[in-house]
């Protein structure tokens, strides 16, 4: 019900309307603090209702980010014109939304026909291997992928230890977040970069040293941590000393060349220019971005027809972590699109002085706020969002973020990717991941409790970064 209102919604703006539409654009000078409402609303909703109306949030989570979205539509609609306001979802679903939530879904839908067999010990050698192949691998398969790949093995490796929580927990911090950090396909923050104009190898090649550094030193964490916590626990029980040794078997073995095809389809569109592109109210769509978004979903597709059922039910995959996903993201982008004109206009829209906050006295970035904010805005607000929101405060130019200005860009992306570890809200796989271990019986921490996990583990870490690679020197 839900999904099929904000489709009717989209497709009755999106329809043929007046010439004049394709120009009309939302002016951020002209817009004041209070357009920024739903935003802060459709998030601060996300944060506290799982925990304050958990029931109720779950049923109706998709008519909540219904009635955000038209909180921003129907003023927008009434107080400018109608044209506006179908512009302003126009370029929200078509040239922001849409290229997220394709490759979002392909790779959960590839990674969840993947299933992993075997008998897995859950050693701190073990952990620690399956860690860091995560964090290996997700910058090439997505956080997503990678955590789809991966979790259901490690649970069920760690299913016989009295003391796992700190396992997933680390596994989100790494796998999740961290581990991303070094393509567009990793992390959804990067991609949206992606979309707007970053080099698909920028990440790679500017941000490999902090991420490594980040990575290891958490990984060393993890190793410390979950040492203690397996000598308490084979005080009390032997940790899968007993048991059948079942050989270790991959199944599903299609969906790698899938997630070939997902890799190709992407750099694809960044060197292919074919120069057409279609217009729909005033939002450019391209033909390679078009053609990407069709392959993503054609792979996902064909991930489904050929991997057998048994194996998706192995893994326990359903639809419904990545539905709520792109329900709620679908509310977000849109209550942004005034939020992000506002910051479009610089010094002159309302959120001047949060470009104040980011710049020096002699008008140069300042690198170590663009990290901070950018990474604490994203633990509370989702890191993609907040990724493209400092990305335009930064000027919004990708020829000039890669080059003059690239400190900045470097700033911001570590931000949101490292930092979207620090709460359940920051990254789309954290609620999945969440959702996962809690159903296969893990007590996970409370969005608190996990939150003074991510600080004491974290916070250290990001500070050393912040020293070795943000400041100047």
């Amino acid at each position: 019900m839900d999904a099929r209102k904000i489709v009717l919604l989209a497709a009755a703006v999106l329809a043929p309307g007046p010439a004049h539409a394709a120009d009309t654009a939302l002016d951020g000078a002209t817009l004041s603090w209070p357009w920024a409402l739903p935003f802060a609303g459709i998030l601060l909703t996300i944060a506290f209702a799982p925990l304050l109306v958990r029931r109720f949030w779950h049923r109706h989570y998709g008519k909540l980010a219904f009635v955000w979205a038209t909180l921003t539509l129907a003023p927008m609609a009434a107080l400018r014109d109608v044209d506006t306001a179908a512009a302003a979802l126009s370029h929200a679903l078509l040239a922001d939304y849409l290229g997220f939530i394709a490759i979002l879904f392909a790779l959960y839908v590839v990674a969840g026909g993947i299933l992993v067999t075997g008998a897995l010990r859950g050693t701190p050698l073990l952990n620690t291997a399956l860690l860091a192949f995560g964090t290996l691998i997700a910058s090439i398969v997505g956080t997503t992928g990678a955590a789809m790949i991966l979790i259901r093995p490690l649970l069920r490796a760690n299913g016989a230890r009295l003391n796992n929580v700190h396992v997933v927990v680390f596994f989100i911090f790494l796998v999740g977040n961290i581990g991303g950090a070094l393509s567009p396909l990793g992390d959804p923050p990067l991609f949206i970069g992606f979309l707007n104009g970053v080099d698909f190898l920028w990440p790679a090649l500017t941000l490999w040293k902090p991420t490594a550094f980040a990575a290891g030193c958490v990984l060393a964490i993890f190793v410390a941590v979950d040492l203690w916590f397996y000598r308490q626990d084979r005080k009390v029980v032997a940790v899968g000393e007993d048991g059948l040794r079942e050989p270790l078997a991959v199944h599903g073995l299609v969906n790698l060349v899938l997630l070939a095809l997902i890799v190709a389809a992407v750099i694809d569109s960044a060197l292919w220019k074919p120069g057409i592109a279609f217009s729909i109210y005033g939002t450019s769509l391209p033909l390679q971005d078009i053609a990407r978004d069709v392959v993503l979903v054609l792979a996902a597709l064909a991930s489904l027809w050929l991997t057998p059922n048994e194996h998706r039910e192995a893994n326990g995959f359903s639809f419904e972590p990545i539905l709520e996903v792109a329900l709620l993201f679908g509310g977000i982008f849109i209550c942004a699109a005034p939020v992000l004109a506002m910051l479009d206009a610089g010094h002159d829209g309302a959120f001047g002085w949060l470009l104040a906050a980011v710049t020096s006295r002699d008008g140069s970035p300042h690198e170590v706020a663009y990290f901070w904010l950018t990474g604490i805005l994203s633990a509370i607000l989702d890191n993609a969002p907040t990724y493209l929101v400092f990305f335009k405060l930064a000027g919004g130019n990708a020829a000039d973020l890669m080059g003059p200005l690239s400190s900045a860009l470097a700033a911001i992306s570590m931000g949101a990717v490292y930092m979207g570890a620090l709460t359940y809200i920051g990254n789309a796989p954290n609620f999945m991941i969440y959702a996962i271990a809690t159903e296969r019986g893990v007590k996970m921490p409370s969005f608190f409790g996990y939150m003074t996990w991510s600080i004491v583990v974290l916070a250290p870490v990001f500070a050393a970064v912040t020293y070795l690679f943000v400041v100047p020197h």
